[in-house]
């Protein structure tokens, strides 16, 4: 599933190619992936000769801002958005195409059909499920070590399952949880109540600092994900732990070991991450 620095670059490529494109028409082939309003034929004919003007991301989520509207998509597994022009034809996975009067069209490709798209009145889309709901963005001011120590102090969780919690901190997800959690050399099973102030400034500083160059580096292509250019990102290339079990770790070199924490699979050095 894509994750923040995923999001963060395919939002940053399409805004180059959308902005000002305006809707001539949209094709949608798999109706189940709009949510809001529940009709797919109302959908479409709200966005109906509407532009697109700017691209924000909140969380996982992408929000395309128009005329009149927000629509805020999310890619759940394998989703991905692409510019064609309209002699290419579309491939059976192809769910969702908005043809603009320029004669380009954008393309929502999911093989899984888990994606979805909400459409709200401009304004209204943040306080609206699902990104009401949404706890910190690790970018923001907000999101301290003061408020990281907080979030996990008052949770039962181990770091593992609350870090993921997208109701606690956005964005996050298997990757960059196990990334970042090797960096500050905690283990994933340990409880926000054993860990000291040190600790917390540990982890605050290694979700950021992951984030950041994975963002820098357009994210990781794990499976499937490309940008909004078709792009791959390369931040696996550089990954610690994640998809390395088996592996010697580049800290120690001791053997990368997969387990399981809170239903996830989950990678760490027993030697560089020790419970408590």
């Amino acid at each position: 599933m894509p994750e923040l620095p995923e999001v963060e670059t395919v939002k940053s490529t399409l805004q180059q190619l959308i902005k000002n494109e305006q809707i001539k028409d949209v094709t949608i082939t798999w109706p189940k992936m709009i949510k809001q309003p529940d009709d797919a034929e109302a959908f479409r004919h709200r966005l109906l000769g509407q532009t697109f003007y700017e691209i924000q991301r909140r969380g996982k989520f992408l929000i395309f801002h128009l005329d009149e509207d927000a629509l805020v998509s999310h890619l759940r597994m394998e989703g991905r958005y692409g510019m064609f022009h309209p002699e290419e034809a579309p491939d059976k996975h192809t769910h969702v195409r908005f043809l603009f009067e320029s004669g380009k069209e954008l393309r929502y490709r999911d093989v899984r059909k888990f994606g979805t798209m909400h459409l709200f009145p401009k304004g209204e889309e943040m306080n609206r499920l699902p990104l009401s709901q949404l706890g910190v963005e690790p970018f923001s001011p907000e999101f301290t070590a003061k408020r990281l120590t907080k979030l996990l102090m008052k949770t039962s969780r181990k770091l593992k399952p609350a870090l993921l919690d997208q109701k606690l901190i956005t964005g996050l997800g298997n990757i960059y949880v196990d990334e970042a959690l090797f960096r500050a050399k905690l283990h994933p099973e340990s409880f926000g109540k054993q860990l000291n102030e040190e600790a917390f400034q540990r982890l605050h500083r290694s979700i950021i600092a992951t984030l950041t160059e994975a963002v820098d580096m357009g994210g990781s292509s794990i499976k499937s994900y490309v940008n909004g250019q078709g792009e791959m990102g390369m931040f696996q290339q550089t990954l610690f732990v994640y998809g390395r079990q088996g592996e010697a770790c580049k800290a120690c070199g001791t053997e990368i070991i997969r387990t399981v924490v809170g239903g996830r699979g989950t990678h760490i050095c027993p030697s560089c991450q020790k419970i408590g």
